[in-house]
């Protein structure tokens, strides 16, 4: 029988405690390497992947100098190389470092520490961002930090710019809250929107998302006043203005379609929705439909899923991506979405019983059918 994947084994591993031990054995001979290890990996088997990055910082405080400072320079020392700063995208580097930015959050989030402890995020999270840990100081010290991440928005290296964005969301997923107004990393955004880096326009999207679930006034004049500047090049602002609304398209809000060109008023008809009245749990289903419009009509399509609880009501639902495309010279185009159903997903659980679909388009609820999941 094949074996089951494990993130948390892949990503956090004896082999890769090894390496990460021996780094360290190179800058401070005195370490005891091998008992590290021994007690590092022998606890891997209760933990899971966010307790183990905690679990290794506080095996580096009891294995490395009591001085915070000076254990805080060995690890410095101990990094490998930075991730390759010639890539533009999906460097992530490797997590077996995130543990080091544990250390400094858990350990020199202090008055005493904050410069030194400030540094060092710098050079960690080029080896695996910082995101996380940055939030502590955010929140500890948040007119320092602040400032810092304004000054490192001209950072050379684009994991350091990233951080600024990553580091400072409102929604930051796997992460603790920030208490600083939705607003308050807007300055941020200002000076790294027309980056050059798609690694950091991403997370400039993505920050302007999670404004937009609290403050959506806020994100589309941000996104109109970024357009008029003109400081970013075309098809880099249309990804940027993509990713930032695409909750607000799923609720259909107008302004977030006009900035996308799309009307919300444009004469829509969606007709013989079909899908299988019986579908299987854990298998894939493909469902159809037909669009109709005037040619030329710029059209955004998603879907709901309404699902069925384990109460038996159907009082839960997600809106999905389906797809962006423009009715040419034929008025009327089919579409078709294959969508699998698992039973244990680890964002939902499904439950057999009467499911619904709904087909939205340009934000308008256009049609809907149900099925039986069994």
């Amino acid at each position: 029988m094949e074996e089951k994947f494990s993130l948390k084994d892949h990503l956090f591993n004896k082999t890769k405690v090894t390496r990460m031990a021996s780094e360290i054995l190179e800058a401070y001979p005195e370490f005891r390497k091998n008992d590290f290890v021994r007690e590092t990996v022998g606890q891997f088997h209760v933990l899971e992947l966010k307790a183990r990055i905690s679990w290794i910082a506080q095996c580096l405080r009891k294995y490395l100098p009591e001085d915070y400072r000076v254990a805080l320079s060995i690890l410095i020392q101990a990094l490998p190389k930075p991730n390759n700063p010639n890539l533009t995208d999906n460097d992530f580097g490797d997590l077996i470092y995130a543990p080091y930015s544990e250390f400094v959050a858990k350990y020199g989030c202090t008055k005493k520490d904050l410069s030194a402890s400030l540094r060092a995020l710098r050079q960690i999270t080029m080896r695996f961002s910082a995101e996380d840990a940055i939030r502590y100081f955010i929140n500890a010290f948040p007119v320092e930090s602040m400032s810092q991440l304004r000054k490192w928005c001209g950072d050379s290296n684009y994991h350091v710019r990233r951080l600024c964005s990553e580091g400072s969301r409102p929604k930051l997923p796997w992460s603790q809250k920030i208490n600083i107004p939705a607003e308050a990393a807007l300055p941020l955004l200002d000076l790294l929107y027309a980056d050059k880096t798609r690694y950091v326009t991403r997370s400039v999207a993505n920050h302007l998302n999670d404004i937009s679930k609290v403050r959506p006034d806020l994100a589309i004049a941000t996104l109109v006043k970024w357009k008029k500047a003109n400081k970013q090049e075309k098809d880099e602002m249309l990804f940027i203005v993509k990713h930032a609304t695409r909750t607000l398209v799923k609720q259909g809000n107008p302004e977030a379609m006009a900035l996308l060109g799309v009307s919300t008023s444009a004469l829509v008809k969606v007709s013989k929705l079909s899908i299988p009245r019986k579908v299987k749990m854990n298998s894939a289903v493909e469902f159809t439909f037909l669009l109709s419009a005037k040619p030329g009509t710029k059209l955004i399509v998603d879907y709901t899923i309404y699902f069925q609880s384990k109460r038996g009501l159907l009082d839960s639902k997600k809106v999905f991506k389906l797809s962006s495309l423009a009715i040419e010279n034929n008025s009327t185009t089919e579409v078709s979405k294959r969508h699998v159903f698992r039973e244990n997903m680890t964002t939902r659980k499904l439950y057999p019983g009467t499911h619904e679909i709904e087909i939205q388009v340009n934000g308008k609820k256009l049609a809907k059918t149900s099925f039986v999941l069994e």
